[in-house]
């Protein structure tokens, strides 16, 4: 498997288009989130210039997952979407902590039952993600995710806290989780071939 990093202006046009296209299949189509989009493609104001992306391809060039890093003294999605995630502490403001977003990691041409953030492809991508802003100065990163992902980073060996209590969005409880970024962290070997979550 190859991760690219990159921010829009660094990933060819095809390859950002791909990530756009597999987004929507993603998060709209298999997950049924109600997004703006267009031509079957998900982008939205934290697509920015100054994004960086993550783009995972198997050994066929397919894409098989992807995530967004933003720097939370930047606009992100979890202060100005979901504030009501952090309960009662102020959002995150600093470079030190960067916001995880838009993260999947789904083959839509292996097992359907895969669990799209369990999956030995979502643990690179979270080693991946550790890297990236590690190199940027930051400590840790922040995500709103569905309450399964605590299970799947508890037994991936990740550092993770709750921010706040879950809250019930749209009939799914989702919580603003804390990760602390560790650039030596790596999934367990006996976790790298089980995408079953």
């Amino acid at each position: 498997m190859e991760i690219i990093a990159g921010s829009a202006e660094v990933l060819s046009a095809g390859m950002f288009f791909d990530m756009a296209r597999y987004r929507y299949r993603v998060f709209v189509e298999k997950l049924g989130w109600k997004l703006q989009t267009r031509g079957r493609t998900e982008l939205d104001q934290f697509d920015r210039r100054d994004t960086c992306y993550l783009i995972a391809r198997n050994a066929n060039g397919r894409l098989v997952g992807t995530a967004r890093l933003l720097p939370t003294h930047r606009p992100y999605l979890l202060a100005s979407v979901f504030p009501q995630l952090l309960g009662d502490v102020p959002a995150p403001n600093t470079p030190r902590i960067w916001e995880l977003s838009r993260f999947a990691a789904v083959d839509f041409e292996a097992d359907a039952r895969e669990d799209p953030y369990g999956s030995s492809t979502a643990l690179e991508l979270l080693h991946a993600a550790m890297r990236v802003v590690a190199q940027e100065g930051a400590q840790r990163l922040i995500s709103v995710s569905p309450l399964g992902v605590e299970r799947i980073l508890r037994r991936a060996g990740v550092t993770a806290h709750r921010v706040a209590p879950p809250v019930l969005i749209e009939g799914q409880h989702l919580f603003a989780c804390f990760i602390d970024v560790d650039k030596n962290w790596r999934p367990r070997e006996d976790r790298r071939g089980d995408t079953t979550g």
